[in-house]
């Protein structure tokens, strides 16, 4: 019993991830077979988000093995330190300096997706939006009073947020029900979007490598068991056929 509840309590941070409160999020359609997605994905992330999130799960060489990315190439524009390409995705970032900076340390990435879901990840990354009244200068309508700074806004810019003001037992609340772009990054809407995307589906890859392998395993041993089914249920009538 006490093992099942420590189970139980484990979970809870996971379901409430899971559940996405109150916000809506934006669907994710990424494609793990998109080895184009992936690369570009890998890319934003070891050039926007590597250093202060790691994957320290994942071995440089893997990755570039499973987006098709030439050895040599991997070296020379995704590894950005004195690391081989035998090594795990740890970035230099000191856990205490990084809590001291942004109020708590940056957490490993590797999960991250499994951990939240895809399309929480993909409408975190497109709900930033300015508010001087936050250290870095923005918010998030995902996560709100988020520490991390706009890591993207070099692409995206800084929206600014629309607010609806509603009346409710006399007392006024805003929320916010969209964002008007301000055109300074360097990408359209969509194309923030798709680069976004991209990212995203490099995070899912990253949560579980062997993703596609696993299905495609699994439909043949989904096969295997119903040949094996139906060659049990004939051993089966003929062992019984005689007691009938």
């Amino acid at each position: 019993m006490k093992k099942l509840m420590l189970a139980f309590l484990a979970l809870l941070p996971a379901l409430a991830f899971a559940s996405g409160g109150a916000v809506h999020l934006d669907k994710a359609n990424y494609d793990l077979t998109d080895k184009v997605s992936l690369q570009s994905g890998a890319k934003l992330f070891m050039n926007y988000c590597f250093a202060c999130h790691s994957t320290g799960y994942q071995r440089y060489q893997r990755v570039a093995t499973d987006l098709d990315i030439p050895a040599k190439l991997m070296e020379d524009n995704l590894i950005f330190t004195s690391t081989k390409i035998g090594e795990l995705m740890k970035n230099n970032m000191d856990p205490v300096e990084g809590a001291k900076w942004f109020g708590a340390t940056p957490p490993d990435l590797t999960l991250e997706a499994r951990l939240r879901g895809a399309d929480w990840i993909y409408t975190y990354l497109r709900s930033f939006y300015a508010d001087q009244s936050r250290p870095f200068g923005v918010n998030n309508s995902v996560f709100p009073d988020v520490a991390m700074p706009h890591v993207l806004e070099e692409l995206q810019g800084v929206p600014t947020a629309i607010y609806e003001t509603t009346m409710v037992d006399g007392v006024e609340h805003k929320a916010i029900i969209g964002f008007e772009s301000n055109e300074q990054g360097e990408m359209s809407s969509d194309e923030y979007d798709k680069a976004v995307l991209d990212l995203v589906n490099f995070l899912v890859y990253a949560g579980e490598p062997n993703k596609l392998e696993r299905q495609s395993l699994g439909i043949w041993v989904m096969g295997f068991l119903v040949i094996l089914f139906i060659l049990s249920y004939l051993l089966k009538k003929e062992y019984w056929r005689d007691v009938h």
